[in-house]
């Protein structure tokens, strides 16, 4: 590929899709939380990026995509979750590459999740802003779930998840999904070192909140 200098930019308005990353997060809260009916609106949902919501649709989650449209190219619509009895999975490794930044909010789905989930093929997890596999699967130890990190993934024999405290590492994924996990924990989860959510997701406290976490940050 070639590119010749010396254009000219001109203004124009471009429609930017909401992120599924971050509406992953969103989609498992609601999953997990008794009575739940939240609509996600005009999230990209380009088939390369889809992965989490097959997966969650396999555990047992009630997603439903509306008003499907094309803007500037891209697949968008609105995710509309409810609340919904999740089990437990082998995840298919075809799906696997197309959730990989959604994993640790999967993670915490299949700790709620009846049943085991086993996740193979996702040794790229370990290479992350932290290793995503060990610091989850730490973590959910740490809130007594029964969690096995392997080479390449996680065996997770879910139904209940405890209070405790949680080391991030500085890990803006790991924060938010241990934020989700505390929506229906028997006790209160600390998390520690949550200053890079930010990174990707800078208001996510505030729509937490408006969406009915309990959080409180210092």
């Amino acid at each position: 590929m070639s590119l010749q200098g010396g254009g000219t930019l001109k203004a124009m308005s471009i429609d930017v899709p909401a992120d599924i990353s971050s509406a992953a997060f969103f989609l498992v809260a609601a999953s997990i939380t008794p009575n739940s009916d939240i609509t996600l609106e005009h999230v990209g949902i380009n088939a390369t990026r889809t992965g989490v919501i097959d997966i969650l649709l396999q555990m047992g989650a009630d997603i439903q995509l509306l008003n499907e449209r094309v803007v500037g190219g891209e697949q968008v619509a609105d995710l509309r979750v409810k609340s919904s009895r999740l089990k437990g999975i082998h995840v298919p490794d075809n799906l696997v590459a197309l959730a990989i930044d959604e994993f640790p909010v999967i993670f915490v789905a299949a700790a709620y999740a009846d049943g085991n989930t086993v996740v193979t093929g996702a040794e790229e997890l370990r290479v992350k802003e932290s290793d995503r596999i060990q610091t989850m699967a730490d973590g959910l130890q740490a809130l007594g779930v029964d969690a096995q990190a392997t080479p390449d993934g996680m065996v997770i024999n879910g139904g209940s998840v405890n209070g405790g405290t949680i080391e991030s590492f500085d890990d803006h994924r790991i924060a938010m999904a241990f934020a989700v996990a505390g929506l229906q924990s028997k006790g209160q989860i600390q998390i520690n070192n949550c200053e890079n959510v930010a990174t990707s997701f800078p208001n996510f406290v505030d729509l937490a909140t408006m969406c009915g976490f309990n959080l409180e940050t210092k």
